[in-house]
């Protein structure tokens, strides 16, 4: 005790030696210092052109009136250079692995198997993975390095401090812009990319969610229909624009639904403040080639494609099987079909749709060869397809031959477009949202909500479509 106080003493003592303005001229000698810091540091308009060139930049990548028809301008030139860029890598990927390598290995496991095992480790379980691979890489390849490439520009923190203001309104983080944007790409790297968020319950907000933002699985099923259905609803000569204007409709949809259901998530299940956090704009720079190829090959497209081929090899036996085993006389796809057709009429579906989506769950982009396959087995026409059980490709006459024999109409196809964009993730983004969550109730439910919300939507399309007609 002693020796403490003897301590407080000579405090004190030091105290009454110092002058009586200390404090103030202490504090004068800090801010002059800092001063002295930040003019030597710190870059000022009109005294570096970089700087200028930045802060005009800003002015219009972040300005009220500017920023967000540049957000949808840039995202547009995207997804076009995906979509169209993928065209001719997937055509030969195509050739390589079912036009070429698939007669030959077909020929080969059934000369030396059983026909019933060769059927369904070819005709099943590599077709579907062929497929797969031949669809989902080159999109991939392409949208990650562009989405990257954004990101090492600097633009990607702009889009995020531009959709901020829109996300905090409905209970989510700023971020879950760039996590949607992400989707776009492929829903289970978007579920990744939700790490940015550091709030838990924001980041279970911006995955629980994602399935919304159209991955590039589905783009193909969105253009086809709306080419084949919604487009002859108009005139020749604006078919075009119309099925156009029909797929950027589900996509704006798909923007609405994500912050519908976001603000419904942070009102009940989920409910709380919206978080705030500082969002530093970095300088614009030029990328390093070789970080961003290596980010968006190695660590998402590669990752997310090895995914999708592991959970697409299993869907290719099921399907395989659902095609080929017979019970009384009809394969089990007739007695699905048969099943399902009461409930998929009342969605404006049918039941080969709602079938297709429970067996090629793996992978959106085996959909439509799946809703080949099945609908002529279902109506007989096997000569159109490969035969019993393959699933198969045509041009777009075909496939409008071919669904219209199956009963199709305009309503069908607009139902399908509907339940494309809200229906349960793929068994890949299932199982990184398990994997990022570590919770089977928060997986359940992003399984379950979107679907539940397409079955909404496609019953009350329907019903105000018979109620018009």
């Amino acid at each position: 005790m002693s020796e403490a106080h003897d301590i407080v003493r000579a405090a004190e003592e030091m105290r009454w030696r110092l002058p009586r303005n200390y404090q103030d001229r202490l504090t004068e000698a800090i801010y002059a210092e800092a001063a002295r810091i930040a003019e030597k540091s710190v870059a000022r308009r009109g005294t570096s052109r970089r700087l200028d060139l930045q802060v005009r930049l800003d002015r219009l990548l972040t300005g009220p009136w500017t920023g967000l028809p540049i957000i949808a301008l840039c995202f547009a030139v995207v997804l076009w250079l995906t979509i169209s860029g993928a065209n001719v890598p997937s055509a030969m990927l195509a050739d390589l692995l079912m036009g070429q390598v698939y007669p030959w290995l077909r020929e080969l496991a059934f000369a030396g198997l059983w026909p019933w095992l060769a059927g369904l480790l070819v005709d099943g379980m590599y077709l579907a993975t062929a497929w797969v691979i031949s669809v989902m890489l080159p999109p991939m390849a392409i949208f990650f390095p562009l989405f990257t490439l954004l990101e090492d520009l600097g633009y990607l923190p702009r889009v995020a401090f531009n959709l901020d203001r829109l996300f905090h309104r409905v209970g989510a983080h700023g971020k879950q812009a760039l996590t949607m944007a992400m989707g776009y790409g492929c829903n289970a790297a978007g579920v990744i990319a939700a790490r940015v968020i550091d709030s838990p319950r924001e980041r279970l907000i911006a995955i629980v969610t994602n399935n919304f933002a159209l991955c590039n699985g589905r783009w193909p099923t969105q253009i086809l229909i709306a080419s084949i259905f919604l487009g002859a609803l108009a005139p020749a000569a604006l078919a075009g624009v119309a099925a156009t204007a029909a797929v950027f409709g589900i996509a704006v949809l798909g923007f609405g639904l994500s912050l519908l259901s976001s603000w419904v998530l942070s009102r009940t299940v989920l409910r709380g403040e919206a978080s705030t956090f500082s969002l530093e704009l970095p300088p614009y720079r030029p990328p390093n080639i070789l970080r961003t190829l290596y980010t968006s090959l190695i660590d998402r497209t590669l990752f997310v494609l090895w995914r999708a081929v592991v959970f697409a090899l299993p869907a290719g036996a099921l399907i395989w099987l659902v095609g080929n085993v017979s019970i009384a006389d009809r394969t089990v796809a007739s007695w699905a079909v048969g099943g399902l057709d009461p409930l998929a009429w009342f969605l404006g579906l049918n039941g080969v749709i709602l079938l297709a989506y429970i067996i090629a769950i793996p992978a959106n982009e085996i959909i439509i060869p799946t809703v080949l396959m099945l609908t002529v087995l279902v109506t007989g026409n096997t000569e159109l397809g490969a035969g019993a059980g393959v699933m198969f490709e045509a041009e777009d006459d075909g496939v409008r031959r071919i669904l219209t024999e199956g009963g199709w109409t305009a309503l069908t196809g607009l139902c399908l477009m509907l339940f494309s964009l809200c229906h349960n993730p793929c068994s890949t983004t299932i199982y990184t949202i398990y994997k990022e969550t570590r919770s089977w109730k928060w997986t359940a439910l992003a399984t379950g909500m979107p679907l539940v919300v397409g079955f909404v939507l496609c019953a009350a399309v329907a019903a105000v479509w018979r109620w018009v007609a």
